[in-house]
This record gives structure tokens, sequence and C-alpha cells, in this order.
């Protein structure tokens, strides 16, 4: 099965391990992945803040090669790139002449013709009726679903999921064998693109989101989101220095999670990238 997809910056940098998760299952399931050529950044997550036409432009250019290159649909695995994408669907269906603006700056016709899929929709349509037959290791642990900001906000343009309490990600964990808590945190914010400007501030609300989750049980959060593990996993020191307690759970992408259940290793799923070790002994995950 052809499927178009769009990596964005981080799963070509700092999120390798999300790009390799994705792929890796791809390939399990009969994916045939293919990328699109001459791809570029889609602005986040500073440009909307910048400057409207170049927020819209760069998105807009790439969904004009989607076109171009003849897919009716691309999966768009990083929540900031799929909710950037989305917003200038929108924008561009409801302004016509915001869109003739915008294509001017693209230099491409652009008809509006592609959906975007983010990780859930690509796995809630094409893997999960097909899903039960394949796992072979159920993830038999409890998990906190962390949605974060971008995949559902804002709700009247991305349509996805509950807005408060999104079930989506916690169906699917549930086919995989594991327990999705029921937790305070599912969609508050981690601190977003404040990582490096204001580390202290992303320690305080991605340590609220893990003490929350740690509270009521769970073994691992999982997430859709480079930007949201990167807060929750890289900034583990700062968080820990907020919360004066150290929490040691794991964060670990959906598609991790769900290629470890239908038999992928952790070296596959890029889980030795992870700064805070993955280590549920149940899973046979230790890192060393």
């Amino acid at each position: 099965m052809r499927i178009g997809f769009y990596p964005g910056c981080s799963l070509n940098g700092t999120s390798r391990e999300y790009n390799e998760s994705v792929m890796a299952i791809g390939k399990a399931m009969g994916i045939d992945w293919v990328e699109l050529k001459d791809w570029n950044c889609c602005g986040a997550t500073a440009a909307h803040s910048m400057n409207k036409e170049l927020s819209l432009a760069l998105p807009t250019r790439i969904l004009a090669l989607a076109e171009k290159q003849g897919f009716q649909e691309i999966v768009v695995p990083c929540a900031s790139c799929y909710n950037r994408l989305s917003v200038a669907q929108y924008e561009l269906e409801k302004d016509e002449t915001l869109k003739d603006d915008v294509l001017t700056v693209v230099g491409l016709p652009y008809l509006g013709t592609v959906k975007v899929l983010n990780v859930i929709q690509f796995i809630e349509k094409y893997i999960m009726d097909i899903l039960p037959d394949k796992i072979i290791n159920p993830f038999t642990h409890q998990v906190a679903c962390y949605y974060g900001c971008l995949l559902l906000r804002p709700h009247k343009i991305l349509k996805f999921d509950r807005l408060e309490d999104p079930q989506s990600m916690d169906k699917i964990m549930s086919v995989l064998g594991a327990t999705p808590i029921d937790w305070a945190f599912k969609t508050e914010c981690c601190g977003a693109g404040l990582s490096v400007s204001r580390t202290d501030l992303v320690g305080r609300l991605s340590g609220n989101i893990l003490k929350d989750a740690s509270d009521r049980g769970a073994e691992a959060v999982i997430v859709a989101c480079p930007m949201c593990h990167s807060n929750l996993d890289m900034r583990r020191s700062a968080i820990n220095k907020y919360l004066m307690n150290p929490i040691t759970i794991p964060v670990l992408y959906v598609t991790q999670v769900l290629g470890l259940a239908i038999g992928l290793s952790a070296k596959e799923l890029g889980l030795e990238r992870h700064f805070v070790s993955v280590n549920l002994k149940e899973t046979e995950l230790c890192q060393e």
C-alpha cells in the first residue's frame, strides 16, 4: 500500500527514534512509505507568531507539492506539522483573497484536495483492523496517554477526538494490551517551544504532567508529538529539580509501543535514543 509521508524537521533530527518507529511499523504492516520530494519546514513553532503570510506559505507549499506528486493524503506524524498543515488548509479554504496572495508567494497551484492524517488517524485507518492478529507481545503496563495541545487545538479546525478527554490513543493502547489510566493532564501544555528559552517553565509544566501520571500508577507516558517527548524526556533534570523528587517513568511514542507489541526490537524502534531509560522488565526492554 503506497502512502505519502511528510517527516518534517523533527523526525529527521531530534526525533529520529519517532521516524524509525513509524518506518518500522509501516514496513511490518505492508505500508510502502513514499516521502514527499523537496519538502520544506512547515514553520512550526515560530512562523505563525512572526508573519502570517509566511506561516501559511510554508505549509501550503508542502500541500501543493503533495498534490503535484499525486497524493490524495499524506501522513504527518509530528503534531506540530499536522497542526500547521491543517490550519493552512482551513485558512485558505475560507478566504480566497488570502489564498491567492499565499499561492503567489508559493508559486505552485493548490486545489485543497490532500487529506492530512496525524499518526493516530493513520493507525486507526490502516492498522487497527489488522492489529489484533499481529500482536505477539502485549504491552501489559499501565500507561498515561498524553495528547498535549497540538493534536486537538484549535478544535474547530482539527476536529480530532474529544477536546477535554480524548480517547483515540487510549483505544489503541487497550488493543495493544496496555491499561490506560484515567488522569487529569491528558491535554495540558508541556511548555512547548519554551524548552530552551524557559527551561524552568518547562520543568514546572512537564513536571506536573509526569507527577500526576506517576501518582496514578502509570508505568509509561505515551505521546504522538516530538516536542512533548522532548520536554518530558530530555528535560527530566529540570522536572526533577522542580518536583524535588525523581520521576523515572519513561516516555514512549505510540508507534514504539505498537512496534513492541507486534514483535519489533527496541533497536528497530529507536528506544536507545531516549534520555530516560526504557526498562520495563515484563517486555524485556532493558537497554544494557
